[in-house]
């Protein structure tokens, strides 16, 4: 049975544009859901670029698909799959490479002042925001 409310979705990436999350990393949306808060992206991460400490409201997955990527998990290189359960915490996700991966998270990631209180939020929301001003 089709969903009748979420539409079917099909985009070539190409034509899609890059937008700054953090320096260094830029993102392309290729599908948001505002009844779920699931978002997903496509992220292209500079050499010596990281995401700083921050909480996943929502599970996360990547797999990436160029590059390598280092985190609390360990070292991600092409070809690796990873899920991120509610509540993970990463001190710091750096690319000591140029990388790219593919990432879908169920929710909200907050990113984290050394005090733990909220920097800001990225979810689905600000992923729009961002990709529609590019």
């Amino acid at each position: 049975m089709t969903d009748l409310n979420m539409p079917e979705v099909m985009c070539d990436g190409a034509d899609l544009n890059w937008a700054p999350v953090v320096p260094g990393i830029d993102l392309k949306r290729l599908f948001t859901s505002p009844e779920t808060g699931r978002w997903t992206v496509l992220f292209r991460c500079q050499a010596g670029s990281f995401i700083p400490r921050h909480k996943h409201l929502g599970a996360g997955e990547y797999f990436v698909l160029r590059g390598r990527m280092d985190y609390r998990m360990g070292t991600a290189l092409a070809g690796v799959y990873g899920y991120e359960p509610i509540g993970a915490v990463h001190d710091m996700t750096s690319f000591p490479e140029y990388t790219e991966l593919l990432f879908t998270n169920f929710g909200p990631v907050l990113f984290l002042n050394e005090d733990d209180s909220i920097a800001s939020v990225l979810d689905y929301e600000l992923v729009n925001k961002l990709t529609s001003a590019a």
